[in-house]
């Protein structure tokens, strides 16, 4: 099969690759053409406030007491940033396509790299490349798949879409990536209008579609302990908060309704609610805590202490505890599926 990107202008080892390269194809736009943020700007919570609608998505990532707001309105556009939280090189990735928000330590074996969009796809995942050796990395899997730095992996980060009002209310004193970007975006308009459609085929992937979900249902996804689970959003939204042992590890879901599409309509703000997740280790001191939702609220059954969608125990014995959070996603159902084919899906009464 021929390939469907162009080698043209690119430093990049081509002789190593530990994908097939037909498996790459060109997503129609050129290296950076969707321009990475190399030198972000942040404002306050209360500026943000002006131009943030409370229910509109946003990334969360939060590393020693620094807690950062990266806007899908602003993502969108620019797909990755290159910065530093709590004192750490991260890049905070969002592909739209695969509605994917992964972040990384964009440190490897003591160098710090810098990431772009290649303006190629596979699995209709972004593939970005680095700066440093022109190597192509798969965003989904952190992994370089084609040149010098082949089969390096990069560390992922916990990060995850909440919604505008859930961040100020956890982070009232955290910054907010600024519109202030340097370059003319209609930020708030979504330029994928309708992608989110949940049975419609998503965009130039050639893969075998998995039906046991609709092609683009949103799932939270989690590998712990060698093993893959899809928990969709369907089925979190009917329970509330699911407890589940993956790989040797006691997991607790929480649901929180809510929190837009940032695919939706054509202006963010106006889009549908979806809801958002977290997934955390379902222990505190050792000992394990199964939770349920009421009226609202995470409890857990041992305590009865209340916990809020961060994970922090507000009411109750445990006030003040926090559980450690588990690096997830809210992918759509086709990308983990292809990613991960032999993934487990929660159905509500087990996995299968």
């Amino acid at each position: 099969m021929a390939e469907r990107f162009r080698r043209q202008g690119w430093e990049t080892d081509f002789s190593r690759s530990s994908v097939p390269l037909e498996e790459i194809t060109s997503g129609g736009v050129s290296r950076d053409g969707i321009p990475p943020l190399d030198d972000p700007r942040y404002v306050e919570v209360g500026e943000a406030d002006e131009w943030l609608e409370d229910l509109e998505p946003v990334i969360l990532v939060e590393i020693d007491g620094d807690a950062r707001a990266f806007p899908l309105q602003i993502m969108t556009w620019h797909e990755i940033v290159n910065d530093e939280v709590g004192g750490t090189p991260v890049s905070v990735t969002f592909c739209p396509l695969c509605n994917s928000a992964i972040t990384f330590d964009r440190r490897l074996d003591g160098v710090v790299y810098d990431f772009g969009t290649s303006g190629n796809l596979r699995n209709s995942d972004l593939v970005m490349w680095d700066r440093q050796t022109e190597s192509w990395w798969q965003q989904f899997t952190g992994e370089a798949i084609v040149g010098e730095l082949t089969g390096s992996l990069l560390t992922f980060l916990p990060s995850t879409i909440v919604s505008w009002a859930d961040f100020k209310g956890f982070h009232p004193a955290g910054m907010v990536l600024s519109r202030d970007t340097g370059y003319s975006r209609d930020y708030g308009q979504n330029p994928y209008v309708g992608y989110d459609r949940a049975d419609e085929p998503p965009f130039l992937f050639f893969g075998e579609a998995d039906g046991r979900l609709l092609p683009k249902e949103r799932v939270a996804a989690v590998s712990a302990g060698g093993v893959d689970v899809a928990f969709p959003f369907t089925v979190l939204a009917e329970e509330g908060a699911v407890n589940c042992r993956v790989g040797g590890n006691e997991l607790v879901v929480f649901f929180q309704p809510g929190t837009r599409s940032a695919l939706d309509h054509s202006l963010i703000e106006r889009s549908k609610e979806v809801g958002a997740t977290g997934i955390f280790l379902a222990e505190v001191d050792g000992k394990a805590l199964k939770f349920f939702r009421e009226d609202g609220r995470f409890i857990d059954e041992e305590t009865g202490s209340v916990w809020d969608f961060a994970g922090t125990a507000v009411e109750g014995e445990l006030k003040g505890t926090m559980l450690t959070p588990v690096v997830h996603a809210n992918h759509f159902w086709f990308a983990w599926a292809a990613f991960k084919p032999e993934t487990l899906v929660y159905r509500g009464k087990g996995l299968e």
